[in-house]
C-alpha cells in the first residue's frame, strides 16, 4: 500500500522538510501534489533520523505547508533510455522538448550512475578526430579521455564546441564508408541564455549532424536544481550507447561552472558550511563524480569521452573550479583572451595546454610516425618565441640576433596559419602535420633539437617555408 503523507514542517528556497518519514533512502524520489492538483517532482537530499529534506525541481512557489500532499516511489531518479534518443533534444532533467513525444522503452537508468572499478578500466589509446591543428596536434584527444576546455566570458568557446560536435569522428573512418555509424555525441549545455541554445541547434541541424547528436538544454531562466541534473543525465544516457549499445560517445558539458554555482547555491540553502569562495566542502568529490564517468572498460567496446568546458571567472586559473578540474582531468585546453582579441580563432594558449594521454595514442598506427616528435620541436619552439618576444620588448626587434629573428617570424606565421583556421575548417592529421613542417622550415636546421637527424633530413626543406615569406 503506498503511504502518502499530508502536510510540510518547512519551506525553504527550493528545499522543503518533512518528519516522521519511515524507509525513506537518500536520493530517493518523491510525488509531490499541490492543493491546486498540480504534480512536482522532489528529490531527498538529507535525512536527519525521521526527518527528510527534499529538493523540488520545479521550485517551491505554491506550496502550502497543510494541504501539500507527498509520496515515495522508492527509487531514485531514472532516465528512459534508448538509442533512438540520438536526434532528440531535452530539458535538463531528461524530458524531451523538441514536441516529437516521449520516448518509450522499458530501459530505465539512474542518473547517479554506479561506482566503476577502476581494475575493470582499459588504458585509453585511439584518438578522436577534431579537425583542429592546435588539438589533434598538440593536445590529442584520445577515446575514454576527459580533456576539459578552460575559457573565459566573452571567449570563443561555444564556437569550438560546436565546430567539434559538427566534426568529431573516431580515427581512421573518414573513408571507410561506415563512418559514424558507431560514433555519437552527447551534448550538454547548463545554464546558458536562449541565444546560445538557438545557436548550438541551429549549427547542428544546418551541419546535418543532429541524427547523431543527443542534447540536453538547461536554460538560463530554468530551475538550478536541474541544472544539477543535467550532467548526470546526459553521462548516464551516454553510458547506455557506449557499453550496451558499443558505440563510441564523446560527452561535451558547458558550462560547469554555472554548474558549480548551481550547486553553492543549493548548499548554501542547505545551511553547509562553505568552502573556498563559497563553494561546498564536497565539490571536489562532486566533480569527480562527473569526470570518473568517462573511460574504456575491459572487455566492452564502446567507450566515454569528455569534454567539459568550463568558463574560468576574470580569467583566473586558480579559481575552485577550474583548479579540482585539473586535478582529477587528464590534461586541459586553455583559451588565451590575447590571442582571442588579435582574432586568433580558437585562441588557445599551447604552453598552458596539454592531454596527458596524447603520448600513447598517437605516433606509428595511430596517426603519423612523426607526430610526437614534431609535438615536442613545436611546443619547445614556440617556447622560444616568447622568450624572443620578451627580448624585444626590451631592447626592441632591431637589436635581435638573427635567430630570435627567426623565432618571431616562427611565432606570427604559427599564430596566424597554424593555431587560426575557420570555423568550417576540417584539417585531417596529414594536412596539420605537413602545416607544422613548412613553419618549422622557417627555423634554421640546427634548432630543430628535439628530432632525430634522419626525420629531419627527410623533411627539412627550405622551400617549404617560402610561402610564409613577404
Amino acid at each position: 500500500m503506498d503511504l502518502q503523507y499530508i502536510g510540510l514542517n518547512m519551506v525553504n528556497g527550493p528545499l522543503i522538510a518533512l518528519d516522521g518519514v519511515k524507509d525513506a533512502a537518500f536520493e530517493e524520489i518523491a510525488e509531490i501534489e499541490l492543493p491546486s492538483g498540480e504534480s512536482r517532482i522532489g528529490r531527498i537530499v538529507e535525512m536527519e533520523g525521521e526527518r527528510v529534506i527534499l529538493q523540488v525541481f520545479e521550485g517551491t512557489g505554491g506550496l502550502s505547508l497543510k494541504n501539500t500532499k507527498i509520496k515515495f516511489t522508492g527509487k531514485p531518479l531514472m532516465l528512459p533510455l534508448a538509442s533512438e534518443m540520438l536526434g532528440r533534444v531535452f530539458n535538463g532533467a531528461g524530458k524531451p522538448i523538441d514536441g516529437l513525444g516521449p520516448v518509450f522503452t522499458d530501459k530505465q537508468g539512474n542518473i547517479n550512475g554506479k561506482a566503476l572499478n577502476p581494475v575493470a578500466r582499459s588504458y585509453p589509446r585511439n584518438y578522436i578526430h577534431t579537425g583542429i591543428s592546435s588539438i589533434d596536434s598538440l593536445m590529442t584527444l584520445i577515446r575514454g579521455q576527459k580533456l576539459p576546455i578552460f575559457s573565459g566570458s566573452g571567449l570563443s568557446h561555444n564556437k569550438l564546441a560546436a565546430q567539434i560536435v559538427k566534426q568529431a569522428r573516431l580515427s581512421g573512418t573518414k573513408n571507410s564508408g561506415d563512418e559514424g555509424k558507431d560514433f555519437a555525441i552527447v551534448f550538454a549545455a547548463m545554464g546558458v541564455q536562449n541565444d546560445v541554445a538557438d545557436y548550438f541547434r541551429r549549427a547542428f541541424e544546418e551541419a546535418g549532424v543532429t541524427e547523431r547528436v543527443a542534447m540536453f538544454l538547461n536554460l538560463s531562466n530554468d530551475p538550478i536544481i536541474e541544472r544539477i541534473l543535467t550532467p548526470r543525465c546526459a553521462l548516464t544516457l551516454a553510458e547506455y550507447l557506449a557499453f550496451e549499445n558499443d558505440m563510441h560517445i564523446l560527452v561535451i558539458m558547458t558550462d560547469l561552472t554555472s554548474y558549480a554555482e548551481a550547486l553553492r547555491e543549493f548548499s548554501s540553502s542547505k545551511g553547509e558550511i562553505p568552502g573556498r569562495k563559497g563553494y561546498p566542502g564536497y565539490l571536489y568529490s562532486d566533480l569527480a563524480s562527473l569526470y570518473e564517468r568517462a573511460g574504456v572498460i575491459d572487455g566492452c567496446k564502446g567507450s566515454v569521452t569528455q569534454i567539459p568546458i568550463l568558463t574560468m571567472p576574470n580569467d583566473d586559473i586558480t579559481h575552485p573550479v577550474p583548479d579540482l578540474t585539473a586535478y582529477i582531468t587528464e590534461g586541459q585546453i586553455v583559451f588565451d583572451r590575447s590571442l582571442d582579441s588579435t582574432g586568433v580563432y580558437p585562441g588557445i594558449s599551447v604552453l598552458l595546454s596539454l592531454s596527458r594521454l596524447m603520448k600513447d595514442g598517437i605516433g606509428e598506427g595511430y596517426t603519423r610516425s612523426d607526430h610526437p616528435d614534431v609535438a615536442n620541436q613545436l611546443f619547445a619552439s614556440y617556447g622560444k618565441v616568447q622568450d624572443a618576444r620578451s627580448l624585444a620588448s626590451v631592447i626592441g626587434e632591431d637589436e635581435l640576433s638573427s635567430i630570435d629573428m627567426a623565432y618571431i617570424s616562427f611565432g606570427q606565421n604559427f599564430e596566424q596559419s597554424f593555431l587560426n583556421q575557420a570555423e568550417d575548417e576540417n584539417r585531417s592529421i596529414e594536412e596539420t602535420l605537413n602545416l607544422a613542417w613548412d613553419l618549422l622550415c622557417l627555423l634554421p636546421k640546427t634548432e630543430l633539437d628535439r628530432m632525430s637527424d634522419s626525420l629531419i633530413e627527410a623533411n627539412y626543406k627550405p622551400q617549404r617555408a617560402e610561402r610564409f615569406k613577404k
